[in-house]
């Protein structure tokens, strides 16, 4: 039984510490990482669980994970979550590098990345605008990476960053996918605040998951245990001025599924005056609560397309080793119906799924599978994945169906 005071600290705000917040929707015995695999089935059976237990803010907006333990969040290279393999996704990196370095006038600056990954986007940043990089993130792996891992314009350093850095120049500071991952973000972007003061006012990104995204489309598979904070664009304007970092932009991007935030450091908060927010507290909360009735709708009906799926003898894979796909088959007890997950990340082919022992295998095994269902996680991949089925000849006959999971 929890203590009065675990209670308490559990319905606490990390955004604005309010106590006025709602339980909405719970989630048991998740994967404590979506986005570490495993190099056996047995391995991957026994993955680490959890619980999500999602409460609403009703003063800033936020949403996040009650039941979150962050002594169990120990980020290795083990940990691989790159995108770009995707041309959608190498896309959109190129064009937000290039809107960046066109934006603040990035060229020939010194550029720090924070949870910088395998360096693959200030790698653009560097290359785009002759740019001086140092990344930190202590899931990087230096033999996953280009041979130009280390150089002049362009290193990673296998730690958090925190105020020991503080003696790194930035013009400018990147933090993309990372603020999700931390339990306390005020604390974290004071750090930040704190690494910058009396230097050079650097302009400051940051880009998270858009919680209104997953509100709105019912995105259940968006959920994971990794994610301690799900932002709308009001609880990250409000994070950002609490710990004396002011808005310049706030938008949305990546078809609306993720924020982003620039921000500068050096505006007096008594002058600062927050720019127009096109949503409300009502209209969150709106969304929250009918969020949790197509939770359930939507787990109910998944779980009779895969039973219809059994009983007919039909073969479906799903497309996507990341969370999504990771979250789709522990949620629905996938086991005995779905054996496969096809990903084009070569890094991520031939290992298992935490929680239910898939194994991912790469497109070209598609025509040694030969599936009659392929369960697409990410409706903005559709294109490329049709792309890559019709050149490896697959379906031409109108006996693969490509479903959206959602």
């Amino acid at each position: 039984m929890q203590t009065l005071q675990s209670q308490q600290e559990r319905n606490h705000c990390p955004v604005c510490d309010s106590t006025a917040t709602t339980e909405f929707i719970a989630i048991h015995d998740v994967p404590v990482f979506c986005n570490v695999l495993w190099d056996c089935r047995e391995e991957a059976l026994n993955a680490a669980r959890g619980n999500i237990d999602l409460l609403f803010c009703h003063t800033c907006g936020h949403v996040f994970n009650g039941a979150f333990d962050p002594d169990r969040m120990k980020y290795t290279p083990r940990y691989k979550n790159p995108l770009h393999y995707s041309p959608t996704f190498q896309k959109y990196m190129l064009d937000l590098a290039h809107r960046l370095v066109t934006t603040y006038d990035l060229h020939g600056k010194d550029i720090i990345e924070i949870g910088c990954g395998q360096g693959d986007f200030m790698r653009l940043l560097a290359e785009i605008g002759q740019n001086r990089c140092i990344g930190f993130d202590p899931s990087s792996n230096p033999q996953r990476s280009e041979p130009d891992f280390q150089s002049n314009r362009f290193t990673v350093i296998q730690d958090y960053y925190s105020e020991q850095y503080a003696s790194y120049h930035a013009d400018f500071i990147a933090c993309r996918q990372v603020l999700e991952h931390v339990m306390e973000p005020k604390r974290f972007m004071e750090s930040i605040r704190r690494a910058v003061a009396g230097k050079n006012d650097p302009l400051i990104f940051v880009e998270v998951p858009n919680v209104m995204f997953t509100l709105k489309k019912s995105g259940i598979w968006d959920l994971i245990y990794e994610h301690c904070g799900y932002f709308t664009s009001l609880s990250l304007n409000h994070l950002f001025v609490e710990a004396g970092l002011y808005p310049v932009k706030v938008d949305e991007s990546f078809g609306g599924q993720f924020l982003c935030i620039e921000a500068k450091p050096s505006m007096d908060k008594k002058k600062f005056k927050p720019g127009h927010q096109n949503l409300s507290i009502q209209e969150v909360q709106n969304y929250v609560y009918g969020f949790a009735h197509h939770y359930r709708k939507t787990i109910s009906e998944w779980e009779e397309v895969l039973a219809e799926m059994r009983r007919s003898g039909i073969k479906p894979v799903v497309w996507g080793a990341g969370s999504k796909g990771i979250t789709f088959l522990n949620v629905l007890k996938s086991g005995g119906v779905i054996d496969y997950l096809v990903d084009i990340n070569p890094y991520k082919q031939g290992l298992y799924v935490p929680g239910t022992g898939q194994q991912v295998v790469s497109p070209d095994m598609l025509a040694e599978i030969r599936p009659q269902v392929v369960i697409v996680m990410n409706p903005l991949y559709m294109h490329e994945i049709k792309k890559m089925i019709a050149a490896r000849q697959l379906g031409s006959d109108g006996d693969l169906h490509l479903m959206q999971a959602g």
